[in-house]
């Protein structure tokens, strides 16, 4: 069996003029969980409509699990699950009236649903909740709910467009530990967040910028890879100090985290610390300088059109 659940390549999409997805190439490894990661306007959502059948793109080509879309679009619908961003189950039926008509639609056997259905009410902790209409749930119960769903028919492939948006840290957390669980039970799963926390969870990882994909690695490679080291600076008078900073050509971006700045330098400055000092007259002899670690933010600054 082909290894590669999804194979992109020059995928496109316009809107009159907007070009929404722009000679996209994706090609995603079966049981991983890839991310896309960008803000809004980037083509995440487009991208996910487009590898579901939902939208026929302009040009390019997508294989999905072995088929062609949009040709085979339709044989690929019971393959797939699609969560949206926005909860868009039925708010005035009960927890179990909606997963019974999902299951529906994906045509399981009275026998079969009716045991799904205990299985994911236990899963994701909604069992003494079954009779609850929707609406009555909190955003994390929701968004479980949500999950049951789309998972009912056991899905090959799982898209997810920006599914924590609405819910808090906590919530957050439990959700991806259970997209873990769906994948190393063999599950290929597509995720798009902007989110820095969670596009570091992911096995791979599409950074998006105006439809264009401006980096495609692991999380870890494209920390270790990017094209500048990070300088932490601690001391007095850091917004004055950012303006300086920002005014040196070897400094690609400045920004203020707590009590302190993170500045992005050139990699092809060897002493980045000792040249700070000597060229920016604004540090002091107090101010504290140390190269540290870059983050998946650092390398999405980097990757994308913000200087500031």
């Amino acid at each position: 069996m082909n290894n590669i659940a999804i194979e992109a390549r020059e995928l496109t999409r316009r809107f009159g003029s907007y070009i929404a997805v722009n000679k996209l190439d994706l090609r995603i490894p079966r049981g991983t969980i890839y991310g896309f990661l960008g803000p809004n306007g980037s083509g995440k959502s487009t991208t996910i409509r487009l590898l579901t059948g939902l939208l026929t793109p302009d040009s390019g080509t997508v294989n999905i699990l072995g088929l062609q879309l949009p040709a085979q679009a339709e044989q690929l619908r019971t393959r797939i699950g699609y969560m949206t961003q926005k909860f868009s189950l039925f708010g005035d039926l009960t927890l179990q009236e909606n997963l019974q008509f999902i299951g529906r639609i994906y045509g399981l056997g009275r026998s079969v649903m009716k045991q799904r259905i205990e299985e994911l009410l236990t899963l994701y902790e909604l069992a003494d909740r079954r009779h609850l209409l929707a609406d009555e749930l909190s955003g994390g119960q929701k968004q479980r709910l949500a999950l049951a769903a789309a998972t009912i028919h056991k899905p090959e492939l799982l898209f997810l467009d920006e599914p924590t948006s609405a819910v808090d840290p906590e919530n957050r957390r439990d959700f991806w530990e259970k997209l873990f669980d769906l994948s190393d039970s063999g599950t290929t799963i597509l995720v798009s967040t902007h989110y820095m926390d969670e596009a570091e969870r992911c096995h791979y990882l599409a950074i998006l910028e105006a439809g264009v994909k401006r980096a495609d690695d692991t999380p870890q490679n494209l920390m270790a890879n990017m094209d500048a080291n990070v300088v932490e600076i601690c001391g007095p008078n850091l917004r004055q100090l950012k303006q300086q900073l920002l005014q040196l050509g070897q400094v690609k971006s400045v920004a203020q985290q707590g009590v302190q700045l993170r500045v992005l330098v050139d990699r092809a400055v060897t002493d980045p610390v000792s040249q700070l000092r000597r060229d920016c007259v604004a540090l002091q002899p107090s101010h504290q300088l140390a190269v540290v670690r870059p983050s998946l933010e650092d390398v999405f600054v980097m990757c994308t059109g913000d200087r500031s």
